[in-house]
């Protein structure tokens, strides 16, 4: 199976599967020095992990990480890092009638139209525990952003139509609620739709917002591997993820160019942007300014309420999903878009190095 490696200089391969013996990622091209513990994973890993209240799934896992490599006496030591998370409430009789059938919304019928054969149990690798390993590496991405002065802060910003206000905007608020928003009064909110959408046994969407803080001007490449194009390449491939815009995204389609450009200007000596329209990306390279852009998440493909699909005998039949499901994915996916934007900032940071000779000459000449 080719796609499960991210990144060129700071890359990341995940593996595992929802119901195999456990999940995990090998992060290769961490700078020697950077201090890591488990306990710094898991913090990042406590944040996606199941069952953390009535709006996500039941499944009850641990998500404990092992550090098997890359880490020596609290540092990274330069050598590839792998870390695992086992599972340990499988329950794969749960789905055992999939095998049967196609899941509106998820990847059944496509994995058997690719490889003639599938791992039905909770969906194997097209399910939301692979990102276990995509937070892991983050966090290790995270920590060396953090050397650098440079925060990555995710949140929900809509979930189910309901959006934050900014002038209620407060991230202390994330950790009040269990939507990961930045807005008690919204929280609350959703909470009473999320609960009528429950009895329904339907799911709803969301989309969520992250901010870039710290970053320098010029990391990125002006035509492939552009800054936004990165980050939208790696948020993309999360798999609820249905859509991606940064700074004013599509509502730019509505203004005119005087409305749009950022002007620019000077304050304290430096140069800086009087508005932040491109949302921080300007010809593919940061600008300096904060990097904002926005992830869509879909509603759950997982849900009780009765959907119509077909079977492998190419029957018309109709279906109720059963299994552990979260009724709404956006506020676990939050980390998750997070890390995967951390990880992508750490691999251009990495490969902008090489892009002045002035750069080289700080670490390599001795005169």
């Amino acid at each position: 199976m080719a796609g499960s490696t991210f990144g060129n200089i700071f890359s990341i391969t995940t593996f595992g599967e929802s119901h195999g013996e456990g999940l995990g990622v090998v992060v290769d091209g961490c700078p020697a020095g950077v201090e890591l513990t488990e306990e710094d994973v898991q913090a990042l890993l406590n944040r996606r992990k199941p069952g953390q209240s009535k709006f996500t799934t039941p499944r009850k896992e641990a998500d404990a990480v092992k550090i098997l490599s890359g880490v020596f006496e609290g540092k990274t030591t330069g050598t590839p890092i792998g870390m695992v998370v086992m599972n340990t409430s499988q329950r794969s009789a749960d789905y055992s009638e999939i095998a049967k059938y196609y899941r509106p919304g998820h990847a059944d019928y496509t994995f058997d139209q690719k490889y003639g054969f599938r791992d039905y149990r909770g969906g194997g690798r097209s399910s939301g525990r692979e990102t276990i390993g995509r937070v892991a590496a983050g966090a290790v991405a995270k920590k060396l952003l953090e050397s650098l002065g440079i925060t990555v802060t995710a949140y929900s910003k809509e979930i189910g139509g309901i959006e934050i206000s900014t002038e209620r905007f407060d991230l202390s608020q994330c950790a009040e609620n269990p939507f990961a928003m930045p807005d008690a009064e919204a929280a609350s909110k959703v909470q009473v739709m999320a609960e009528e959408k429950m009895k329904e046994l339907d799911s709803i969407g969301g989309i969520i917002e992250c901010r870039i803080n710290g970053m320098p001007a010029g990391v990125g490449e002006p035509v492939f591997d552009k800054l936004d194009a990165r980050l939208a390449q790696a948020i993309i491939s999360i798999g609820a993820v249905k859509g991606f815009e940064i700074g004013d995204g599509f509502a730019a389609a509505k203004s005119f160019g005087s409305e749009n450009n950022d002007a620019f200007a000077m304050k304290d000596g430096e140069v800086t942007k009087v508005t932040n329209h491109a949302g921080g990306v300007l010809g593919g390279m940061s600008d300096g300014s904060e990097i904002v852009f926005r992830a869509a998440i879909k509603p759950t493909p997982s849900i009780a309420k009765t959907q119509n699909t077909v079977n492998k005998d190419s029957e018309d039949i109709e279906i109720s999903v059963k299994g552990r499901h979260d009724p709404m994915i956006v506020p676990r996916a939050v980390v998750v878009v997070e890390a995967m934007a951390a990880v992508t900032i750490v691999d251009l940071l990495l490969s902008n190095m090489t892009a002045r000779v002035d750069y080289l000459k700080k670490i390599y000449d001795r005169k």
